[in-house]
């Protein structure tokens, strides 16, 4: 039994009346279809869960929908304050010498994009909205979208006009995103590499063996880390501690000896005797060629049993600025200069910068505000955590006043203004909103023993809130959408891939001849200066390891918060230019 097309209609219209009546309902099934089309991918391509949505909501608002403004500001509020909250320490981090090296790509970036897109609105006659959302998508930072968008609302222009601007902001940015993306994910990871005549894999292995990398990134991960029993036979009496152990380079140590019912106290000068019992604490690798130093395996370890414990610590002492994780491994009887000394079974088994784990090379070098995740006994993590900074304390709870009081101040930052030539800029709610996260942020880092707003939390705050943000807006601009589809056409997509390729292009050049960056580190740094997660996995993929990530934490912590502050500019120029 077929249902009659006047059925069909007859229902379509019912459930459409029922999201205009209700676009709470509306909302959330924008969310739910567009993070599933999101998460679809096509080889190194996914558009991901925001422009999904938008796309989504685009459609579905062509029913009339909207929701009330309110919600979209708050949610834009929520996401962005927390961008600058997780951005701040490391932003303030790359504030050096080396940082802003690197950060010159992210110059490049900003003054060629600002450049493209204003030639382009003048050639084109671009209204401030398709400007900003032009710049948004191409340069595949959403956050330019809240900040141009909020920025829109403060023109003196009447409410209809202020509307449709805001709707040809999200038009341009979801289609230029599109194009945007998967033109920097194609040229940062197959074109680069042909225009340079490089085998990037040859490229990035010969890096990764300079740090100190073994002939695969495997050999350098998390080191499995365990405890063994030995007793002590004819290899081992009669030797030091310091004897037996040097060879191993930190990769173990003597953690307890026991002779008889006397627990010895453990120093390089302490010389074994026969049926000694020791535990050996350290990597696993390293325990096959220990036991032959010492003797057999003793079964009973009840008691020699020791307390071992994972720690977070955030690196804030400036004597491990800029020192190698060879340097936290030296041995007796090797130089630290000034660097105190470690206990010998203390072990590093993860480094996170800006929330990506770094690789676990001999020569990676660690940077003001990093965090070490340490493995040791317990008494040992204690007298060394005071030494590289403040334990990470890891809550569940969030303290909801000062993360208020974080979003209150920038709203309070973003009713400024100042003017330029006559014309007035603000940074908006939405830019005052990033500068107060990222003050809150790095004061947080610089106190982590306190209580603050859980990384969990923080991930939920920018994904609800800039996918809640994208759908209020795309609901509201779906009936202007097709609007300026017709008008401009071809000429945005093909925008987006400009706009999105020249700027890594210049920065190629940049890195390559004038700041001699290493490929896969340059390759990924343009990943960064560009936001673009899915082209470091495309560069990553082709380099075969993780040595991209070296260049991209430190652009992308830069421009992450560079780029939304240019939204307002772009608003103000292009007003501006229309003005005269």
């Amino acid at each position: 039994m077929t249902a009659k097309p006047g059925g069909i209609t007859h229902v379509l219209s019912e459930f459409a009346d029922i999201l205009r009546r209700h676009p709470e309902i509306a909302l959330f099934l924008v969310l739910s279809i567009g993070y599933a089309i999101g998460q679809i991918s096509f080889g190194p391509i996914q558009l991901g869960g925001v422009c999904g949505t938008l796309i989504v909501a685009l459609l579905v608002g062509q029913l009339g929908i909207t929701l009330d403004n309110g919600v979209k500001n708050v949610f834009f509020m929520l996401f962005i304050f927390a961008l600058g909250y997780a951005g701040g320490p490391q932003f303030f981090a790359n504030l050096d010498a080396k940082g802003l090296r690197m950060g010159l790509l992210c110059l490049v970036e900003v003054v060629v994009v600002i450049a493209l897109v204003v030639g382009a609105s003048r050639f084109f006659g671009f209204d401030p909205g398709t400007a900003a959302g032009l710049m948004a998508g191409a340069a595949t930072e959403s956050a330019v979208v809240g900040t141009a968008t909020d920025a829109i609302s403060k023109l003196a222009l009447p409410a209809e006009q202020i509307q449709q601007l805001q709707a040809n902001v999200v038009t341009a940015y979801s289609i230029t995103y599109i194009f945007g993306l998967i033109a920097i994910v194609i040229v940062t990871s197959q074109i680069f590499p042909l225009l340079l005549r490089i085998n990037l894999r040859a490229e990035a292995d010969k890096l990764w063996r300079s740090m100190g990398g073994g002939a695969t990134e495997g050999e350098s991960a998390t080191p499995d880390i365990v405890g063994r029993v030995f007793d002590v036979g004819p290899r081992g009496q009669g030797r030091t501690v310091a004897e037996l152990m040097g060879p191993f380079e930190r990769r173990a140590g003597i953690e307890r000896v026991k002779r008889g019912d006397a627990t010895l106290e453990i120093t390089p000068s302490l010389v074994l005797a026969a049926d000694d019992r020791v535990l050996v604490f350290g990597e696993r690798s390293a325990m096959v060629a220990i036991g032959a130093e010492f003797g057999r395996e003793h079964a009973d370890t009840s008691d020699l049993e020791v307390v071992v414990e994972t720690a977070e610590v955030v690196v804030n002492h400036p004597q491990w600025f800029d020192r190698s994780l060879r340097e936290l491994k030296v041995h007796d009887g090797e130089a630290q200069g000034t660097l105190p000394r470690l206990p010998q079974n203390l072990h590093v088994v993860g480094v996170v910068r800006d929330g990506h784990t770094m690789p676990l090379l001999p020569d990676f070098r660690l940077k003001k505000r990093d965090v070490l995740k340490l493995l040791g006994p317990s008494a040992d993590i204690t007298k060394v955590l005071p030494l590289f900074g403040d334990r990470v304390i890891r809550s569940a709870r969030t303290n909801m006043s000062y993360m208020a009081a974080g979003i209150l101040a920038g709203v309070f930052i973003g009713h400024f203004s100042i003017k330029f030539g006559g014309i007035p800029f603000s940074l908006g709610t939405g830019g005052g909103a990033l500068l107060s996260g990222l003050a809150f942020g790095w004061w947080q880092a610089r106190n982590p023993h306190r209580l603050s707003i859980p990384d969990d939390a923080l991930a939920l705050m920018k994904d609800i809130g800039l996918a809640t943000f994208i759908a209020c807006v795309g609901l509201a601009s779906g009936p202007q959408a097709l609007d300026l589809i017709h008008k401009f056409g071809i000429a945005l997509p093909l925008l987006g891939v400009a706009i999105a390729v020249v700027p890594a292009c210049c920065s190629l050049f940049v890195g390559r001849k004038l700041l001699k960056i290493e490929t896969p580190v340059l390759l990924g740094a343009i990943a960064g200066q560009q936001c673009s997660t899915p082209a470091l996995s495309a560069v990553q993929n082709a380099a075969g390891n993780t040595t991209p990530l070296l260049g991209y934490t430190i652009t992308y912590a830069i421009s992450n918060v560079i780029l939304p502050l240019m939204g307002p500019l772009i608003v103000g120029i292009v007003s501006a230019m229309q003005a005269h």
